[in-house]
């Protein structure tokens, strides 16, 4: 069994050696620029793990956890164009080095390049894989137009802000594990157990960056606190406090969400203030410890030797072990 720490390097070892020399240049440069700017590279270690929990031949499926890697990197493109960031990993975005079109195009080119890469693996399962990377693909399309109604929208409820982030966030991280064990011909049962642990998995992580983007430490948590408040981001925390607040409380917190001159500080102090006082830290906390609860139940179904499954729950367990 490969730990995850020897999965990475694998990975990145891997990306590292990659070089297009095709041409035009200018359509290739940008996918390198994005693809050696780093990450945790989690989708596609969560897939060599879970094919690891049956087969030590990692390696043999490289080019599909590759390819869910760039077909990551491709959404993250997109999203810094959409959001007009300036900034990735602190270095410029596509759109910043080079320009708008350069961004859309070569995007287009790394969501090709996604496909051609995870078909690169010759295999008689390969209907199966293709089939739950198209799910996801087209999920995660669907949970960033979601995410951009939501912007324009003063009713969304609790269950649908959990099937934007399903979509968005959650989908690739079931999809990698789920890839991973049908590339390994595991059973049926295992797969979507492991595909349920990734998606609970997934949701608790991104209920944990919104109460981060709350009550979080700055210096741990890697940027600014409070920029969900600030942009009256339709978050978990936001829609159940204008479901709790009452009164004045949720009056003054409507208001809050209405102003368009504002001070920053005091904006995220007042709103802060009103998530105090409906509780909304503890409730938050209460979710994300029952989608993570459920995701260890899932992973607790799949029939392979306990041993096994160490390097996962480790995984999880540290991906969910943030700091406040």
């Amino acid at each position: 069994m490969f730990t995850n720490k020897q999965l990475q390097e694998k990975v990145n070892a891997y990306i590292n050696n990659i070089v297009y020399n095709a041409q035009p240049e200018k359509l290739y440069s940008p996918i390198q620029y994005v693809l050696s700017l780093g990450g945790k590279r989690i989708r596609p270690v969560l897939m060599l793990m879970a094919y690891n929990l049956y087969k030590e031949d990692v390696d043999n499926i490289m080019p599909c956890a590759i390819g869910l890697e760039t077909y990551h990197n491709f959404t993250l493109l997109h999203d810094d164009l959409m959001d007009c960031a300036d900034m990735r990993r602190g270095m410029p975005t596509v759109h910043k080095k080079w320009d708008d079109n350069t961004a859309i195009l070569s995007g287009d080119a790394m969501l090709i390049l996604a496909y051609k890469l995870m078909c690169e693996h010759k295999s008689e399962y390969m209907h199966k894989v293709l089939d739950t990377f198209t799910e996801a693909t087209l999920g995660v399309c669907e949970g960033q137009q979601y995410d951009m109604d939501f912007e324009c929208r003063a009713d969304v409820t609790e269950y649908e802000y959990m099937e934007m982030i399903r979509l968005k966030t959650s989908l690739l991280l079931a999809c990698a594990l789920k890839i991973g064990a049908q590339l390994a011909n595991a059973k049926e049962e295992d797969a979507e157990n492991l595909y349920t642990f990734g998606e609970k998995m997934g949701l608790a992580f991104q209920l944990q960056d919104d109460l981060l983007d709350v009550y979080g430490n700055p210096e741990v948590f890697g940027k600014k606190i409070g920029g969900d408040i600030l942009c009256n981001k339709k978050t978990f925390m936001l829609i159940n406090a204008m479901n709790m607040a009452e009164g004045k409380t949720k009056e003054e917190l409507e208001n809050w969400i209405l102003q368009k001159n504002y001070n920053p500080e005091e904006k995220i102090a007042a709103v802060t203030a009103i998530y105090n006082t409906v509780g909304i830290k503890s409730v938050c906390e209460a979710k994300i410890k029952q989608l993570f609860t459920e995701a260890i139940e899932s992973l607790d179904k799949v029939e392979v030797e306990e041993c096994k499954k160490r390097e996962l729950r480790d995984f999880a367990n540290n991906l969910m072990g943030r700091e406040l």
